[in-house]
């Protein structure tokens, strides 16, 4: 009985001692903060001003609060805008959005993916400061930053004060990977020579695209606190909301720098299944064997399932393709433009001749550049130069770091 007792006086001991060092431990790891948490920081840039907010369902706070209704409570909001995919996210790629009024609010929303993708100056007539706050992806070919820029533009035009409530890149601030886009190759798509993943937040971004690209307007970051480079949205503690319908989770983010180059082309990225982008086959191949392939290339952080599945939308609605799922097994060693163009080369191959570019105008603006899809190019040669592209803006972009 004595020992029994003293077992457990050492358990109550050991607890006792562990307990306050594990609990002092968490608490020394600062939350991540989005910028629309920090709004209190910076009530000064409000006072007085009428306010409208570029948004969409991806603009809330820590707490899952819209940030129309944060901004709506502490500042004088007078108008929204909103972007492709809709002010609640609700419209498909490509879709026109029409002007409306915010069922919530009554406040009058305007479209910036329709019949004009800038603000107009009748739209900001009324108002003092233009915000933005929406979720980027960590990937040049998505429209948002692109409605960001062309908003930036009015706010000069029309000496209007752009705020960005910041947030973090999803996919991480370190790796940069991809070509810079090339002249010749602009579109809403991609406006600015960056490379297909940029490493930067959508704050950074507007900084960087302030000063290098000369848009020169009178901007304001409201910073994240707590996000440091190195981490991947899972890191953050922050609640995922999809982006756009075919990006539902940050594990789409991930892979969609490099299979999103795919939706030009006979093979299918995935889009009209539970998983886009992550799945990626054809019709005419063998699953099977492109796995085996591509497992073979030991790709860094990458394992290659074989599969088939059967999109219920999109190109291939009702088809079943032969392919692979992407497991991501290291988020750090991933090389999403290097496995999309090696997957490529791989189901060119198993392709018996099949394959086909559908839009080849629509295959380059993205990557933006021509030469993979004329292989002028060896491509060992092009995914070098591609690395020393990526490189070379990673140093010239880290001035506009703010983490």
């Amino acid at each position: 009985m004595r020992k029994i007792v003293h077992i457990v006086i050492i358990v109550i001991t050991v607890f006792t001692v562990l307990i306050p060092a594990v609990t002092f431990a968490a608490a020394k790891t600062e939350p991540v903060r989005l910028g629309i948490d920090n709004i209190d920081q910076y009530q000064h840039l409000f006072a007085g001003k009428r306010v409208g907010l570029i948004t969409n369902q991806t603009g809330v706070n820590s707490q899952l609060q819209s940030t129309i209704d944060v901004l709506y409570e502490k500042t004088d909001l007078v108008a929204l805008f909103s972007p492709e995919h809709g002010l609640r996210g609700n419209a498909e790629a490509g879709a026109d959005i029409a002007a409306a009024t915010d069922m919530r609010t009554g406040l009058p929303v305007y479209s910036l993916y329709g019949d004009t993708k800038k603000p107009t100056a009748q739209m900001l007539e009324n108002i003092d400061v233009l915000c933005f706050d929406i979720q980027d992806v960590g990937t040049r070919f998505y429209t948002y930053m692109s409605t960001m820029a062309l908003a930036m533009e009015s706010a000069k035009e029309q000496n209007k004060l752009f705020v960005v409530f910041d947030r973090p890149n999803p996919i991480g601030g370190l790796a940069v990977e991809g070509p810079v886009l090339k002249p010749g190759f602009e579109s809403f798509i991609g406006m600015y020579p960056i490379p297909i993943r940029h490493g930067m937040t959508i704050g950074e971004l507007a900084l960087l695209f302030n000063k290098q690209f000369g848009i020169e307007c009178n901007l304001q970051v409201v910073k994240l606190s707590g996000w440091q480079r190195n981490m991947f949205w899972q890191d953050t503690g922050l609640p995922w909301v999809m982006t756009s319908p075919n990006i539902p989770t940050p594990e789409t983010a991930l892979v969609y720098p490099g299979t999103g180059l795919l939706g030009a082309t006979t093979i299918s990225e995935g889009v009209g299944t539970t998983r886009p982008f992550e799945l990626v086959g054809a019709a005419w191949l063998n699953a099977a064997a492109a796995a085996d392939r591509l497992n073979e290339r030991k790709l860094p952080g990458a394992y290659f399932r074989p599969t088939y599945f059967t999109p219920r939308f999109g190109r291939h609605n009702g088809i079943n393709q032969g392919g692979v799922q992407i497991h991501v097994v290291d988020k750090a060693a991933y090389r999403p433009v290097l496995t999309a163009v090696t997957i490529l080369e791989v189901m060119k191959g198993l392709s018996g001749g099949q394959f086909a570019y559908q839009s080849e105008r629509m295959f380059d603006l993205p990557l933006g550049e021509d030469t993979l899809r004329l292989e002028t190019e060896p491509l060992d040669q092009l995914l070098t130069r591609w690395d020393q592209e990526a490189r070379d803006f990673q140093v010239k972009s880290r001035q506009y770091y703010l983490y």
